[in-house]
């Protein structure tokens, strides 16, 4: 018996980018397009009447923006969205917003030649929508075990220094990874931390542009300074370091002093920047300095990482399935003997303090 198609709503007030989105997503055997809007009200009429597994959404549309469609989608009838629009390439603080709203991924357009970008990207769109398929924005579905892909080895040996990380240091860090669903989840875990907590670094899955408003946002927020990690910037007590979009984000260690290196590389378990390869840097400089946590996300991106945390002495732990958006990440670092603890989302925060 054949796999049900993934089916989708497509919402986009420009005709061209309708027809696009629906011949690359129809090519694909494993998906649909079951209807199309060109603004939300339009979309709200055919919603009476299919029931899409996943809708792309653009940002600028007449009569209703789409982040205003979000968030009533949400509260009545919640649905994997997957946003496509070209005005967040600048990482606007209302395609954030998007993103904390329950947007499950996000495709930078182009202003111009967006009929050309969607079949030269046909791939990474098709791939976009077959993971939201899998993500449910009230709880998880499970996603489909991932393919082969590159892993950290591309960007860092594993090998570790020929003087290993002293068994203990005054200074701690606490490295953590996301995907889908984890701008909440990140909120959640840094409006718990105090003034004066170790340094942190983390890893989120976003599109280049996404991470420095991100960064913004959450240190208007939280107590402690927040910002987009920079090439040598130091890793210090009462700060947290986001991973750029499209850089990858390495832990190193000079004596006693931490600090990030932000640099480029192959997409490493799909990603660019990879939770693997932050976690086998803080393995290789960090050891038994480290504290770390995998949240929500597709996929499993950070699993392998952390069981090379965990064998370096690192304590490790992964959000829950109850509390994920996607079991993904989490499951899989559980599986591969990486994650000693599950935690909830809610205590994720204060167990990462008194691991220390």
């Amino acid at each position: 018996m054949s796999k049900p198609k993934i089916k989708v709503l497509v919402i986009d007030d420009s005709a061209v980018v309708r027809q696009a989105l629906q011949t690359i997503l129809n090519d694909d055997p494993e998906i649909e397009v079951v209807a199309t809007a060109q603004d939300p009200f339009v979309a709200a009429e055919k919603l009476k009447k299919v029931k899409p597994d996943v809708i792309t959404l653009d940002v600028e549309m007449p009569r209703m923006d789409g982040i205003t469609f979000l968030i009533k989608l949400m509260k009545q009838h919640p649905i994997p969205v997957v946003i496509c629009s070209s005005l967040v390439a600048d990482g606007s603080l209302t395609t954030t917003k998007a993103l904390e709203a329950g947007a499950v991924d996000i495709i930078l357009k182009p202003t111009l030649g967006t009929q050309r970008f969607i079949e030269e990207s046909k791939e990474m769109i098709r791939d976009a929508i077959k993971a939201a398929s899998h993500a449910r924005v009230s709880k998880l579905q499970r996603p489909n075990t991932p393919e082969q892909k590159l892993s950290a080895d591309a960007v860092l040996s594993k090998r570790l220094p020929t003087q290993k990380a002293m068994d203990e240091t005054t200074e701690k860090v606490i490295v953590i990874g996301a995907s889908t669903g984890g701008t909440e989840a990140i909120k959640e875990v840094l409006m718990g931390m105090p003034l004066g907590c170790p340094g942190i670094v983390i890893v989120q899955h976003m599109p280049e542009g996404f991470t420095r408003s991100f960064a913004q946002r959450l240190d208007g927020l939280c107590q402690i300074h927040v910002k987009e990690a920079e090439n040598g910037d130091a890793v210090l007590r009462g700060q947290a370091l986001i991973a750029p979009g499209n850089k990858h984000t390495l832990l190193k260690r000079s004596g006693a002093r931490y600090y990030v290196e932000v640099k480029e590389g192959p997409l490493v378990s799909r990603h660019r920047p990879s939770v693997d390869v932050l976690f086998r840097s803080a393995a290789k400089y960090g050891g038994s300095n480290i504290v770390s946590a995998i949240l929500t996300g597709m996929g499993d991106d950070g699993a392998n990482g952390m069981l090379e945390l965990h064998q370096a002495g690192a304590w490790t732990c992964a959000q829950d399935e109850n509390s994920c958006v996607v079991y993904g990440m989490p499951k899989e670092a559980v599986l591969r003997g990486g994650a000693q603890h599950e935690l909830p989302l809610a205590k994720i925060a204060d167990n990462l303090l008194k691991a220390f």
